[in-house]
């Protein structure tokens, strides 16, 4: 069956008479503090949420040995034990439509001291129309989002007729190991929808990244002679310059690249963490450094990472004159950027939709940030959508998403499902 105005007024109804429940359960979603390590009780949630739809479950912990074999697996610090995904797969009874995933992550970054939100980070009020709390719009309100729309579709009195996995992945925000480990797996599709926060436009490219830590060497000394020792967080201070040379080299570099034209600095490198020092009355022996840098799509890993290993083993001397070493370590995403083909039939569907929801074209748009999207480009080759909701502060303090976009949104994926993998009326029997 097609997608015809009267369906679509149908299941767009069905997501209006359920978008109250909708939003209760994002809420209880994000009361439920999914850090690094700690997503077990979220995934319970989920896993129970996917099951109550008559899905076949599917729950794993990922495996380092496994993922160490896969090219773009990022280095494992953490200990993975009770670290795992959930997919909850629905098949037609007869599988005559395209397949889809409907794929989002449900780990979140850490909220920081809480004194600095407006309320706790896990409450999850609504507040003027705001749905607020860390992981709200990154992405909880997404993962919800994917199940409502299928709810709606059948709601409406309709039927799938192509196969869904509904993933939900730990790792998305360090290393983007949980999709990676659900295609080794072997959940593969037609098409990915991926409902990030992206201000109700649809992603067409974005950047590959990279995580490691900067140890650099000091000679340690009393303060009362200080001149004869080596301080290694001052010597630290000089490798991140060096480090930002070639930074603003790449940025240099972005009218070689294709969609990243008009970014003002898509190359970004963050200095996202520092330690040193034993004693404050010692001279620092050693420091630290925790970076995450960016790479334009169609740039290896491999050449990125070369770069930075050449451009810290130039590094002899500090501006003072003192030896330095510093020696760099991987230790999380080693990622590469992809593009989102245009033209495909995905994409195409998706524009339709999306002119049915909102009386509007979709719009495209690049960004400078990391997305499981490229598990599905480069290495299944599947298009993968990311499109979501508007949100506010991700990351930062009182996070919080747009209720009314995620209405639309959800809306926009329950048609979406019925365009692409088509649908039959279901059969009532007595």
């Amino acid at each position: 069956m097609k997608l015809t105005s009267e369906v679509a007024d149908k299941i767009s109804a069905a997501v209006d008479a359920a978008f109250d429940r909708q939003i209760a359960f994002t809420q209880e979603l994000v009361r439920h503090p999914s850090l690094r390590t700690r997503e077990a009780s979220a995934q319970d949630l989920l896993f129970d949420a996917m099951r109550e739809r008559g899905l076949e479950m599917d729950r794993w912990d990922l495996d380092p040995a496994e993922l160490a074999q896969h090219p773009g697996a990022g280095p494992v610090a953490v200990s993975y034990e009770n670290v795992g995904n959930v997919v909850g797969t629905y098949h037609p009874a007869s599988e005559e439509g395209r397949s889809l995933i409907l794929n989002g992550h449900v780990d979140v970054v850490p909220e920081g001291p809480h004194e600095a939100w407006a309320r706790s980070p896990w409450d999850a009020p609504v507040i003027d129309g705001w749905l607020y709390g860390r992981g709200s719009g990154d992405m909880k309100a997404g993962l919800a989002a994917n199940l409502f729309a299928f709810d709606a579709v059948r709601a409406a009195g309709f039927t799938p007729t192509g196969r869904i996995h509904f993933q939900s992945v730990v790792e998305e925000e360090c290393t983007g190991n949980g999709s990676l480990s659900a295609l080794q797996r072997g959940y593969v599709a037609d098409a990915v929808i991926i409902p990030e926060p992206e201000e109700d436009m649809l992603v067409r490219a974005n950047v590959g990244v990279i995580w490691f830590t900067v140890r650099v060497a000091g000679h340690p000394t009393h303060p009362r002679e200080m001149s004869s020792g080596f301080n290694a967080i001052d010597a630290a201070h000089h490798v991140m310059e060096r480090l930002r040379e070639v930074e603003a080299r790449w940025n240099a570099e972005k009218d070689e690249h294709r969609y990243f034209e008009d970014l003002d600095h898509p190359i970004n490198f963050n200095l996202g963490g520092i330690r040193g020092g034993d004693w404050p009355s010692s001279v620092p022996a050693w420091c630290e450094l925790d970076v995450r840098i960016a790479l334009y799509p169609g740039v290896t890993a491999d050449a990125a990472w070369a770069e930075i290993e050449e451009c810290l083993a130039s590094i002899d001397v500090d501006e003072s004159g003192n030896p330095v070493e510093a020696v760099a370590t991987r230790n999380g995403f080693y990622s590469e950027g992809y593009v989102l083909d245009e033209g495909t039939d995905a994409e195409e569907a998706l524009r339709g939709v999306h002119r049915e929801v909102f009386g509007d074209e979709l719009r495209t748009f690049t960004t400078p940030g990391y997305l499981d999207g490229r598990v599905f480009a480069l290495y299944a080759d599947t298009p993968a959508l990311v499109y979501g909701p508007i949100s506010e502060a991700i990351h930062g303090y009182d996070e919080r998403v747009d209720v009314e976009s995620v209405r639309r949104i959800t809306k926009s994926i329950a048609l979406f499902i019925a365009e692409w993998c088509g649908v039959s009326v279901q059969l009532h029997t007595a």
